[in-house]
């Protein structure tokens, strides 16, 4: 009796046969792979060859199993391996969770918090808020439409509405696609003074291509021809001034508390170009012999640089590093050319003391932490790269990955990016004792790179999120120092006022025109001072680099060298004469 041939799965696949049916059945998966990959998956021949590989053992599998006493020993293995599988997920989930938490619960304790909501402050009343002074606000909805007008204010405008709005604060010291007078702005990190003819000269040129600018029909003083060409924004600035007597100043850069990192910032470069306009205003001021308006545009600046003081972004405090900048340069040239009063360099003394900057440097850190720690839990929420990367052809198969990732990762990834923050960033400056150290800079830098290089399971998302920060921690202590230094060179003036020339050290100056001398923030020694034979002195910090290089400032290298604050001292001195 003849027996029934054997199923296709029951046959054996040995001998040439066999291996001819192998080859078939992998070049077929082969090539369906290399079809479909090709279409929108990134190396496309090794995602053909993988699925040619799964596909030949899913095969054997099936044939191995095709036995009952086969298929129930793989059900049983089957089991085993989804039980194994669940106790993986359930203590990865438990153990992630349990870390996570027990960090924050002992920071906590210590008065530290990690959600964004803990940063947002009290509101305050519309009509005490600089920020909500409608200069501000129609600027705002003119300079950048509806959908910044809707995120900060609730409410969508018209196309009409719009375009009945002006930007009064669109200030712009030079016509459209020209660039600023070269070698014109001064810098007190180079000992420079501004030069206004350059301006001067722009601006009775550019008359025979525009009306932008005022211009009178004979040269006066390069600072006259100067104020008249920016005299066209005097309404703005003095409706400004007035906004900046109310008492509190705060932006609604907190209307999306649970997408922080969607958070939209249209007012830096606003308050940024504002502070340009009024260093080029005061520095006219100065040189026309109107100290107390230049002292008023200083101020004015200041109180727009404290404005950003309370917002937990990075990028907001760098902006206020630059508007420093920009504000020290008009303090800088009054000194040099001895053109405050007393009672004037009282005043700015207390504007500057307000300042603290290492202070602020752990409140964007925190604010760093808190966005970061959002977005990864918006990402477990969502298992969506998108709002990290935006689109790109890549994402639907990593979202898909993303959702094979336990929970517990993500609060791994929360717990390495605070602990990074907690035990290294933070501890770079030193508030209380006024101390940053570059030692521990460049270790924190190491810890960055250690951090980036762990286990995926504890910096997936953290590497993606968490850019390197350690390194701006030097240029809020720059900022500090060229602080002190300028309060430091206010005491000294008013001595020299009072005495007709400086002192010999700086241990005159208190407490009769300093309460307490700053000590040099990076060694915590104090500044570096000598009086020289021609009247003048040196000020200065070690810098960067901790050494002592007599008051000798540091450059890049190019055609238009910059100071470099990595190497060098940060020194204050005035021009020779």
């Amino acid at each position: 009796m003849n027996e029934r041939p054997k199923s296709i799965w029951k046959k054996s696949w040995t001998g040439w046969r066999g291996l001819l049916l192998w080859f078939i059945l992998f070049s077929v998966m082969f090539l369906f792979g290399l079809a479909v990959a090709s279409i929108n998956l990134p190396f496309p021949w090794l995602f053909a060859i993988g699925l040619a590989l799964v596909g030949v053992l899913l095969v054997a599998c099936i044939r191995r199993i095709f036995c009952w006493r086969n298929f129930k020993r793989f059900l049983f293995d089957l089991a085993c391996f989804a039980t194994l599988v669940a106790l993986f997920y359930a203590e990865e989930n438990w153990r992630g969770k349990h870390d996570w938490e027990k960090f924050r619960k002992e920071w906590s304790a210590k008065g530290e918090h990690f959600d964004y909501a803990s940063l947002v402050p009290p509101a305050v009343p519309n009509d005490q808020n600089l920020a909500m002074a409608s200069i501000f606000v129609e600027s705002i909805e003119a300079g950048y439409g509806s959908n910044v007008t809707y995120q900060w204010y609730g409410r969508t405008l018209t196309d009409q509405e719009l375009s009945n709005l002006v930007n009064r604060l669109d200030f712009q010291l030079q016509a459209k696609n020209d660039n600023w007078p070269s070698n014109s702005f001064g810098s007190w990190q180079k000992s420079k003074l501004t030069r206004l003819k350059p301006w001067q000269d722009y601006y009775r040129a550019l008359v025979a291509r525009t009306n932008l600018f005022p211009v009178s029909p004979q040269p006066q003083t390069s600072a006259q021809d100067v104020l008249l060409a920016l005299s066209k924004y005097n309404p703005a600035v003095e409706e400004l001034r007035q906004a900046s007597q109310r008492p509190y100043a705060q932006f609604p850069v907190y209307s999306n508390p649970d997408r922080p990192f969607d958070t939209l910032l249209p007012h830096l470069a606003m308050l940024k170009r504002v502070t340009q306009l009024l260093q080029l205003r005061a520095i006219a001021e100065l040189q026309d012999n109107q100290s107390q308006a230049a002292l008023d545009d200083i101020k004015l600046m200041l109180r727009l640089i404290e404005s950003l003081r309370g917002e937990p972004y990075l990028i907001s405090q760098l902006v206020r590093l630059a508007m420093l900048e920009y504000d020290l340069q008009p303090i800088y040239e009054g000194l040099a050319e001895h053109q405050w009063s007393d009672v004037q360099l009282a005043k700015l003394d207390v504007e500057l003391a307000k300042l603290g900057y290492l202070a602020d440097y752990q409140h964007s850190m925190r604010g760093e932490r808190a966005c970061a720690i959002a977005t990864i839990e918006i990402v477990r929420q969502t298992r969506n790269l998108g709002i990290l990367e935006g689109p790109n052809e890549n994402l639907p198969v990593q979202n898909a990955l993303l959702h094979l990732v336990p929970s517990g990762w993500f609060y791994l990834n929360d717990l390495a990016l605070a602990q990074m923050n907690q035990h290294v960033l933070l501890p770079l400056a030193d508030v209380q004792d006024r101390i940053v150290s570059p030692e521990a800079e460049r270790r924190a830098n190491d810890a960055e790179i250690d951090l980036a290089t762990k286990s995926p399971r504890v910096n997936f998302i953290a590497r993606m999120i968490y850019p390197a920060l350690a390194g701006s921690v030097r240029k809020f202590a720059f900022a500090q120092e060229a602080v002190d230094l300028a309060r430091v060179a206010i005491a000294l003036e008013r001595y020299r006022l009072a005495h007709g020339e400086y002192p010999g050290s700086l241990d005159a100056l208190a407490p009769q025109f300093m309460e307490k001398i700053p000590h040099d923030i990076i060694t915590g020694q104090p500044l570096k001072y000598r009086r020289e034979a021609n009247g003048q002195f040196v000020l200065y910090s070690v810098g960067w680099n901790e050494t002592d290089d007599g008051g000798v400032v540091a450059f890049t290298k190019g055609q238009t060298p910059a100071v470099d604050i990595s190497r060098g001292d940060w020194v204050w001195r005035y021009p020779a004469k």
